[in-house]
């Protein structure tokens, strides 16, 4: 072994060793081998370049201008933007319908969705939106966590190893194109067959046997997370039978009025949290907002303030949905003062709270006793908390105020916002089509992002809030490992192991070994750093057996999603640990079970559909 390769492999193992140790982050460790990598390029030495060319050290960096990084940015923000419009909220409460109180139906239902969500979303991200609505499920039906999430986080899995999207696959297809020679890169459909077959089988397996060879624990109650939904906020406060819906019909001398001449709150002690309107939505309206026909005002008072309303062309009616207003897309949260607050000694009056901050406080928690009359009057206290509405930009507004500590509520009852479902879902489908008719993936996703600014269904602080950096520092600093690994000859080095060890076994032993490997790795290291490294190496063995490479880079990268065995082998997988009480023993119990199924379904894929 040449002093390159050690060279290479020292700079990519000890900060590795690092991160398995907890002592250094992953992305932190991609940027720090990117830069030694570049100043070993810098000193003279042929790492990413030929020998004495330091201009070559500009590769180091070179990872986030590819494209794969462009195409993670735009699917971060077309992921946000269905979770903000509500399409995967409302997807959850279908399965918590169809799924009833049966264990086997919700195991197989959540794996299911998870794994659609993955077909077009980022992996992490289709997973964690369904945690929630996993521990909902355990809460209504009395299931143990234990047996729905890993669930949720296998399902995450299967569903990417037949996507596109998924990290590892895409990185694997832009290795193809920088291998020596370049290979054409792949495409949305081609993980698609051999995917598509292991995700089929996998959620069968997981819906005929996963109840039995889930863990059925108890979770730890200090491990549950206390965020609580919209509804369970408007609970808490006791102020479900206050919520009021008032109709303005056409007749109503209501219409043309403001509320402040109404009289809403100096007259009759009415909080109008919001006005429902076709043309848009008004949240925690001002004063001087003025009343127009169909109008539907969400106000919140006891039954005889709203009784003494005069007008007679007002229908009064309870809250629908029992109550509760989040449905009507209206945002709820906790609102605490802090120990310092400089708002201690004075009331909501005196602060211009509802004009400040245009958030309306509905009710007031203090000592055990909840306050829903005329809190604007009373004076803040340290630990008081504040249920608030209004505009969800306006609530995240709050984040960065040091008078107050702001705990967000869950989103599990936010409506299905139609316009924006269907335009995202629109962006979404045209950016996929124009990639199929030839248009570059990353242009094609670039294009639906723009769209998604340009129509305003996404702000551009919203954008980069939604953007996964830790994924692209991760990818861009680690572009550098593949870009050295195939510059110095170690990808055919070890390529040329590969393929003495796998001759015997022909181009399926090639695939499978491909798969292994990788599955292999990403159990330490994780999926997408697995990709950068296996990739390579498969990719150079199957061009020195003359074997199809395309083929060849699909097992490697599916193998990437088999990331069943341990808890700390994918992100998403950490995420369920606390929630669910896992030991490491649960993943492994079910998981090489999943694993080998995949590899077996992997062969025959590869043998039916790429003819290897």
């Amino acid at each position: 072994m040449n002093f390159s390769y050690i060279l290479i492999l020292t700079i990519l193992i000890i900060p590795m060793f690092l991160v398995f140790k907890n002592r250094l982050r992953i992305d932190l460790a991609a940027l720090l081998i990117a830069a030694l990598l570049g100043l070993c390029q810098y000193a003279g030495l042929g790492i990413l370049g030929p020998a004495n060319t330091p201009q070559n050290a500009a590769k180091a960096i070179s990872g986030f201008g590819q494209p794969v990084v462009i195409v993670l940015i735009c699917l971060s923000m077309i992921t946000s933007s269905l979770e903000k419009s509500g399409v995967t909220h409302w997807i959850t409460k279908k399965v918590l319908v169809l799924g009833g109180s049966s264990e086997k139906k919700l195991i197989f239902l959540l794996a299911t969705t998870t794994a659609f969500l993955s077909l077009f979303m980022n992996t992490v991200a289709a997973g964690a939106l369904l945690i929630p609505t996993a521990l909902e499920a355990a809460k209504k039906t009395g299931i143990k966590p234990s047996k729905l999430l890993i669930p949720v986080s296998y399902g995450s899995l299967l569903g990417g190893m037949a996507s596109y999207f998924t990290t590892a696959n895409i990185i694997t297809s832009n290795l193809l194109v920088i291998a020596e020679p370049p290979q054409p890169a792949l495409n949305l459909l081609s993980f698609a067959p051999v995917g598509g077959l292991m995700a089929v089988t996998g959620l069968a397996f997981l819906g005929l046997f996963g109840s039995d060879l889930l863990p059925d624990r108890n979770p730890v109650s200090d491990q549950i997370p206390l965020i609580l939904t919209g509804d369970e906020l408007q609970d808490s406060y006791d102020i479900v039978e206050r919520t009021w819906e008032l109709l303005v019909s056409a007749e109503s001398r209501l219409i043309g009025q403001s509320l402040k001449e109404i009289g809403f709150g100096d007259r009759f002690g009415l909080s109008v949290v919001a006005i429902i309107r076709e043309s848009g939505n008004i949240f925690s309206p001002l004063s001087n907002h003025i009343i127009l026909k169909d109008d539907i005002l969400i106000v919140i008072g006891k039954e005889e303030q709203v009784a003494q309303l005069p007008e007679s062309h007002v229908i009064i009616r309870r809250n629908h949905s029992g109550s509760q207003f989040s449905v009507r897309g209206v945002t709820v949260a906790e609102l605490l003062i802090s120990p310092h607050s400089s708002t201690i000694g004075k009331s909501l009056v005196q602060l211009g709270f509802r004009r400040r901050y245009k958030l309306t406080a509905i009710a007031l928690h203090r000592s055990g006793t909840n306050f829903r009359t005329n809190i604007s009057s009373i004076k803040l206290t340290a630990g008081d908390a504040l249920l608030i509405s209004g505009d969800d930009e306006q609530i995240q507004e709050l984040r960065e105020n040091p008078n107050f500590i702001l705990i967000l509520s869950g989103l599990s009852e936010q409506p299905l916002i139609k316009k924006n479902a269907f335009i995202t879902i629109g962006i979404l489908l045209a950016a996929i089509t124009a990639s199929l008719w030839g248009i570059p993936i990353y242009l094609a996703m670039l294009l639906g992002a723009i769209l998604l600014l340009l129509t305003g269904i996404m702000t551009m602080q919203e954008a980069y809030n939604a953007i996964g950096w830790q994924a692209v520092f991760l990818i861009g600093g680690m572009h550098a490992v593949s870009l050295s690994i195939i510059q110095t000859g170690l990808a055919d080095q070890v390529g040329n192991w590969f393929v003495q060890i796998v001759t015997p076994f022909g181009p399926l032993g090639l695939a499978g070994a491909a798969f292994i490997l990788s599955s292999a790795l990403s159990q330490v290291i994780g999926g997408q750093v697995t990709a950068m490294v296996t990739g390579p190496i498969a990719i150079s063995a199957a061009l020195r057996m003359g074997i199809n490479a395309q083929a060849i880079a699909v097992a490697a990268a599916v193998g990437c999603s088999a990331s069943f065995l341990t808890p700390f082998s994918h992100a998403i997988n950490v995420l369920i640990i606390t929630p669910g009480n896992y030991a490491f023993s649960d993943f492994l119990r079910i998981g090489w079970k999943l694993t080998l199924l995949c590899f077996i379904t992997l062969l025959a894929g590869m043998a039916l559909f790429w003819e290897l």
